[in-house]
């Protein structure tokens, strides 16, 4: 194959939703085609600075295991900024530890393409990608005024109501009006006009941060869930005595954490405090005689926004495009289970959470749902990929609200698994969203001719790719829980090889070997697997697939559907070599 295209992998960054990133950046730099393009991953650390980090550092549980240096931390996990001013000397020696910085006027050396993977304030509010065009360097997802919408909750509601005519209950008030307000009547105010129980949101954070629903008639929790999106939070001095030591640096470790705490730095009495070191003995200071100290991020809103508490079944839907910018919607997934909100714990640490695809209703429905997305997509200035959330509710009203330009990427994201219903793994995924993105780039008018070239370069090597003859391997998985997410890695690491193409194999409890499908290798776990195996297609999915037919043909080459049974004989004239899940072997025929 010709040169690959270089490809800067961005993650990390400044926003709450740092270690979201953290995880797609890895998902991104395992499972890019490695025929097709060159990762080189990008770490923004929380002040800012772009660092060429160390591949293996990808694999550390969590950013602050590996920056800073953890002899700096004084027995705590914190971020960079948690250390206080620094001078050049200090910011050298961290940085070099785990790459090196780079800056922006140098990404042309190192890259063709940024694949930024970064979440919230910085990043998916036309900043990074508006440095970015400054540079010249092509990037993944909607454009400038896309972005800007993306991060705003309470225009990107106005706006979809104009364009779809949705009804919300909707309010903000600001942090001056919020501790002036009488409290009490505030609250009783919110319940007259919006309806309870209601939601309470930070209007300019991820869709998983900064969610709250007051549920009982309680101002002290109205006033909780209120700090919880201001990003406040209140000692209490009856509390605190009560506390030993341990205790006490326990509360500080879930102060600094991004997501369920306020994080540093944070000012207490106009006083900014960067280590939870110093808030602790700020606190044993203050609350010798006050009975309360309230703590404020450094990062706080200025506002929160009320929002009416909507009854029904909850969705999230990808929007993608064709190459001529024509929207194509997914199949809509329903989030459904004993959660209280689909906030950062339910969609990325609960296990209560479920998921199924398509929403569970009638085609009528399915359909209202795709016109109120693609309304939106179209309308406020999306392009490439975004997911967007809802609501349909039980008299079949469809409700639409936070629209993700940069949705999650783990393997187990809700993208992947709907771009799996059309037939593309993660690998031909993340080949589309780079390659859209540069098609997108080239309708803003800037640095046509260069772009033309360089989506020209991929789509040759994309056709080279689809056409190349692999080696076939199938992955050999039994009805078991371990063996089936072992299965689920191996088909997302020889996706991305050069030399290796995967096919997944079920060995069945009934002796029978059945070729599987990629979307059905995208469940939740063996017992979902299991309950999809069976199923016909559903017609909802099946006309979608006929609508994506180009993306999937251009990026997959086809896509079959069917569980095919297999016998020995078919398999061994099928591939050429067996990876078995239950002893992990990889054996060549």
């Amino acid at each position: 194959m010709a040169n690959k295209i270089r490809v800067g992998v961005f993650f990390g960054g400044q926003a709450r939703e740092r270690e979201i990133s953290y995880l797609g950046g890895k998902t991104a730099f395992e499972h890019i085609d490695k025929a097709i393009f060159e990762p080189v991953p990008i770490f923004v650390d929380s002040l800012g600075h772009f660092i060429q980090i160390n591949p293996e550092l990808l694999y550390e549980e969590s950013i602050r295991d590996f920056f800073p240096s953890k002899n700096l931390n004084r027995g705590f996990r914190v971020y960079i900024e948690s250390l206080g001013e620094l001078n050049e000397t200090q910011l050298y020696k961290l940085i070099y530890k785990v790459g090196k910085q780079i800056q922006p006027t140098d990404f042309s050396q190192i890259m063709d393409f940024a694949f930024v993977i970064m979440h919230g304030p910085q990043a998916e509010d036309g900043a990074i990608q508006g440095l970015l065009e400054w540079y010249g360097i092509p990037y993944m997802g909607p454009g400038l005024m896309g972005s800007s919408v993306g991060i705003d909750k309470p225009m990107q509601n106005k706006l979809i109501s104009l364009v779809t005519g949705q009804k919300k209950k909707m309010v903000t008030f600001t942090r001056e009006e919020w501790q002036v307000a009488d409290r009490s009547k505030m609250f009783t105010d919110l319940i007259n006009n919006i309806g309870f129980p209601f939601v309470v949101k930070a209007p300019h954070q991820g869709s998983s941060i900064g969610v709250a629903i007051v549920r009982k008639r309680s101002l002290e929790e109205f006033t909780k869930a209120v700090q919880q999106c201001f990003f406040e939070v209140t000692f209490l001095k009856r509390d605190w005595e009560k506390m030993t030591d341990r205790q006490k640096r326990h509360l500080m470790e879930k102060t600094s954490n991004l997501d369920e705490g306020i994080g540093f730095p944070l000012y207490v009495n106009g006083k900014i405090l960067h280590h939870p070191v110093e808030l602790m003995e700020e606190l044993d200071a203050l609350l010798f005689t006050l009975d309360s100290v309230t703590a404020i991020s450094a990062n706080a809103e200025d506002h929160v926004m009320i929002e009416e508490f909507v009854v029904g079944q909850e969705f999230s839907c990808g929007v993608i495009q064709h190459d001529d910018g024509t929207a194509i919607a997914l199949p809509p997934t329903e989030i459904y289970g004993e959660i209280q909100t689909f906030d950062f714990k339910s969609k990325y640490k609960s296990n209560v959470t479920k998921k199924r695809i398509p929403v569970e209703t009638s085609l009528e429905n399915l359909h209202k749902i795709h016109e109120s997305l693609l309304k939106t997509f179209n309308s406020l200035g999306f392009s490439v990929v975004t997911r967007i959330d809802g609501f349909l509710t039980p008299d079949s009203r469809v409700l639409l609200h936070d629209p993700n330009t940069l949705p999650g990427m783990s393997p187990a994201s809700l993208i992947f698994k709907q771009m799996a219903e059309i037939g593309l793994t993660v690998t031909q995924s993340i080949t589309y969203f780079i390659r859209q993105s540069v098609r997108e780039r080239i309708r803003n008018g800037k640095n046509t001719v260069s772009l033309r070239n360089l989506l020209e370069k991929i789509d040759n090597l994309i056709e080279e790719r689809v056409a190349a003859n692999r080696k076939k391997v199938a992955i050999i998985f039994g009805e078991t829980d371990e063996e089936y997410k072992t299965a689920q890695k191996k088909l997302g690491e020889y996706a991305s090889s050069t030399a290796y193409e995967p096919v997944p194999i079920c060995a069945a409890r009934n002796g029978q070997m059945y070729k599987i499908p990629v979307n059905l290798m995208f469940k939740a776990d063996i017992q979902d697997f299991g309950q999809n195996i069976g199923k016909p297609k559903h017609p909802f999915i099946a006309e979608i697939m006929r609508k994506a037919e180009k993306i999937t043909a251009k990026y997959a080459g086809s896509f079959d559907w069917q569980v095919k049974k297999l016998s020995e004989a078919d398999l061994a004239e099928s591939v050429q070599f067996i990876f078995q899940c239950d002893s992990e072997t990889l054996i060549e025929l």
